[in-house]
């Protein structure tokens, strides 16, 4: 491989992704159901985007964040999946050096972001379901927007750092990544130089981010607990419910293959690789398949819109 010319701190002018190491004579069939859930997580979230923007009864707090957290689904998708089905189906393994950069940089920040977003949510949940009549007065739209603006901004402000870092070490001559996408801790293993501050910052980010974000969320499902358990209506108590349990799927599905991935790259040398590829992979694809499928599913205004556009008539 060469490199591009400059000092010690040269880098290759490209890597390898292996794609899914260990199903090489399977990745083309692999590849299908992975198109088939992007393909329904691009047009799930583009038509809640769509239906949020034009219905304007539904800009409100909890479908903003929602438009949000579709925003940074797409992007989050489309980050990793276009390059993973050229891999498994044209063999397209070569990624240049900043377009893998750029992938991790978009890879990290809007996971961060994605980690915020569902932390704001659960702030929603909390604030309707304890306090229903200060809920426009506590989370107006400047609020919303505030608050959107710093999961934005601590995403992208703390992963910055990581692409710096890393752009300024050698690298070895080893350029293979045994994976389908360029992550900050495979990335970083193809270092020669001593990488302990990174992984020390990618430590902090990770529990500064997903720590905190945990945290919000436990508490603020306690309080929602508490108040639904005391609500004298049963009805009452399983509407409030079957509300947060669509929220709590989506947290789920996100955070367990998510920590599992992150934990796996420092402490799980045992596990085999094409479990920690396929669920690093599935991390990254499945919430954003999945958000708009719930949300739509769980929310009348949407799901009477979804089935007024496809059956040109009123539900």
């Amino acid at each position: 491989m060469v490199l591009a010319s400059g000092n010690s701190s040269s880098h290759p002018v490209s890597f390898i992704l292996l794609g899914i190491p260990g199903l090489e004579n399977s990745q083309f069939w692999i590849a299908l159901p992975f198109c088939a859930m992007y393909v329904v997580a691009i047009v799930g979230n583009i038509t809640i985007l769509h239906i949020i923007r034009t219905d304007h009864t539904l800009h409100e707090p909890m479908y903003l964040f929602l438009a949000i957290l579709a925003i940074t689904d797409l992007v989050l998708s489309s980050s990793t999946q276009p390059k993973m089905l050229a891999i498994l189906w044209f063999h397209a393994h070569e990624i240049e050096y900043h377009a893998c950069l750029i992938q991790l940089f978009f890879i990290h920040a809007f996971s961060s972001v994605e980690s915020g977003v569902l932390m704001a949510m659960a702030l929603d949940r909390y604030v309707t379901i304890c306090f229903p009549l200060r809920h426009s007065s506590i989370l107006k739209p400047c609020v919303v927007g505030k608050l959107g603006a710093a999961v934005m901004a601590r995403g992208l402000l703390w992963v910055s750092p990581f692409c710096i870092m890393v752009s300024k070490m050698p690298f070895c001559p080893n350029h293979v990544i045994p994976q389908s996408y360029c992550e900050h801790m495979a990335v970083l293993k193809l270092v020669c130089a001593d990488t302990r501050v990174n992984r020390a910052y990618g430590l902090f980010v990770a529990f500064s981010v997903v720590g905190f974000d945990i945290i919000v969320i436990s508490m603020s499902y306690v309080m929602i607990l508490r108040t639904v358990l005391g609500l004298p209506s049963g009805e009452a108590r399983l509407k409030a419910f079957g509300t947060c349990a669509s929220h709590i799927c989506v947290i789920l599905a996100f955070y367990i293959p998510a920590l599992f991935t992150f934990l796996t790259h420092r402490f799980g040398q045992h596990v085999p690789p094409v479990v920690h590829v396929m669920l690093a992979n599935l991390y990254l694809l499945v919430p954003p398949m999945l958000n708009p499928i719930i949300y739509g599913a769980r929310t009348k205004q949407i799901r009477d819109q979804v089935i007024q556009g496809c059956c040109g008539k009123d539900p």
